[in-house]
């Protein structure tokens, strides 16, 4: 007997909030990183990829960017996507907000005029206002542009955070496991 589909509303209420709760998903997702049989490195590597690049604008791209990154630094591929659920729906408002207002002021600092720094933050409160996907890709671009320059050292401090967190979890856990087989072997 084939397994019945739940509805979309629900799988979409799911994906924004998660039916075992928030906190109970935060812990399966720090198990299941925990578990993985890879080295400490390579775990939080791969974390820290998946984690950094949620960071950016570009939905939809964030498994491959994590991948890439991952792949880069010799991380886990299953480690990257699991990081990349630190971009979710109840966290890119505020990833958004805080790239945008970081971008425009590292690029009000390198770039244009005040003038034309003023008049492309009004054509991108325009799009925001009206919807990203209600606007040509021309009048996006500006508003990307700023939030990917926002987005660099906000992921690497990202990265960072991330990589020295799981990789210190990670050698615990591990060292942990190794001394609770050590118990249970038999001696010979």
């Amino acid at each position: 007997m084939a397994k019945q589909q739940r509805p979309l509303a629900e799988r979409i209420r799911n994906a924004i909030w998660p039916s075992m709760g928030l906190w109970r998903y935060i812990k399966y997702l720090k198990n299941k990183v925990l578990r993985l049989s890879a080295s400490p490195h390579a775990v939080a590597a791969g974390f820290a990829s998946g984690a950094a690049v949620s960071i950016f604008p570009f939905i939809g791209l964030h498994f491959l960017l994590g991948f890439a990154l991952a792949f880069c630094l010799r991380g886990n591929m299953l480690a990257a996507a699991l990081g990349t659920a630190v971009g979710n729906p109840l966290t890119f408002p505020l990833f958004f907000s805080v790239t945008y207002r970081l971008g425009d002021f590292l690029l009000g600092t390198l770039g244009p005029s005040n003038r034309e720094a003023a008049m492309a933050e009004e054509q991108s409160a325009e799009i925001i206002a009206e919807g990203l996907f209600s606007s040509s890709l021309d009048a996006i671009l500006p508003a990307l542009r700023t939030m990917s320059v926002g987005a660099i050292p906000l992921s690497m401090i990202t990265f960072g955070v991330f990589y020295l967190l799981i990789y210190k979890l990670v050698v615990r856990f591990q060292e942990a496991r190794r001394q609770r087989r050590a118990l249970r072997a038999p001696d010979r």
